[in-house]
């Protein structure tokens, strides 16, 4: 009789935070914690990881973001914190840590996980510690194997496109959260530009559409104790958390050929969206669906009026 083996991939309950596509809960972001041991990936061959190389997947960030680049020039992609940015605010100093760690981790190719916020009275310090979690189980998709026939290349390819993308919403976060001017990069600037394209009079009619079908979900997933305000805040959060996606994936689609069409972002994120609205606890399951569908459209409506702006200004 032959010993059953015990499953090598196990499901853990990972919950988005308000900000944007950062995720929280996640072993308190503790790098050595067991949860982030080594799984493997279903039909997909093992490989080690040791075999790419750091250096070479900075140079290919450096060629398209300097900023990114002086972001990561210290961070080591072993999980460890590095300080990477201070900035002062009156008697305060506000620091980042963030680390980077590369490994198999099922099926979600990259993880910006939510700032943790420490606090120093004595030391008038206030540190967020973020860390990225880099999955290149994509390595055997069929466009980057006929792109990269070296093994080598390839992985230091897809780790730096996924690493791009999860460090956009590091430095959009970086942006939003240090003294003012401190955090200014050019992403971050080219986000509040689409944000406030996003917001303009010229798509009003599809930013209203969006937040209408957005305020629905949150209804749909309320427990009934938030007040409208509370719930109101949180339609805004996630409609920038859409903008802030639609932001990420243009940027690193243009950067590493990688275009994704507006249809297939709006069916992705809305779907995102809806379960960080609060989830189909207070409906019926299909009503849910029928919704997210809603929000489908009108947020590929409301992509579609911010490319043909963005047009129209270049």
């Amino acid at each position: 009789m032959k010993k059953k083996t015990r499953p090598v991939e196990q499901k853990e309950s990972i919950s988005q935070d308000d900000s944007g596509s950062w995720f929280q809960g996640f072993c308190d972001l503790d790098p050595s914690a067991p949860c982030f041991s080594f799984t493997s990936v279903p039909c997909v061959p093992y490989l080690d990881l040791s075999i790419y190389r750091e250096s070479r997947v900075k140079a290919i960030i450096k060629a398209h973001s300097k900023d990114m680049y002086r972001l990561l020039e210290n961070v080591h992609f072993d999980g460890n914190y590095c300080r990477v940015k201070c900035a002062r605010n009156g008697e305060w100093e506000c620091c980042w840590d963030l680390a980077v760690k590369v490994q198999f981790f099922g099926k979600m190719q990259g993880v910006a996980l939510y700032p943790k916020r420490l606090v120093s009275e004595k030391e008038k310090k206030i540190v967020y510690r973020s860390l990225i979690l880099v999955n290149p189980y994509q390595l055997w998709d069929e466009s980057l194997v006929t792109r990269f026939w070296n093994i080598q290349e390839r992985v230091e390819f897809l780790i730096a496109r996924i690493l791009f993308h999860e460090c956009i919403h590091v430095m959009i976060s970086l942006g939003k959260t240090l003294p003012s001017c401190s955090g200014n990069t050019d992403i971050f600037l080219e986000f509040r530009e689409m944000l406030d394209i996003a917001n303009s009079r010229k798509l009003v009619t599809e930013m209203h559409e969006v937040q209408f079908r957005l305020w629905n979900l949150v209804v749909f997933g309320a427990s009934g104790s938030e007040s409208e305000q509370k719930l109101l805040e949180r339609v805004q959060e996630i409609y920038e958390f859409l903008i802030n996606e639609k932001y990420s994936n243009q940027k690193t689609g243009q950067v590493f050929h990688y275009p994704l069409r507006n249809s297939k972002l709006a069916r992705k994120y809305a779907w995102i969206a809806a379960v960080k609205a609060g989830g189909n606890g207070q409906i019926s399951k299909r009503v849910w669906q029928v919704e997210v569908r809603r929000l489908s459209i009108a947020s590929r409506a409301l992509y579609d009026g911010i490319d043909a702006l963005l047009r129209e200004k270049a």
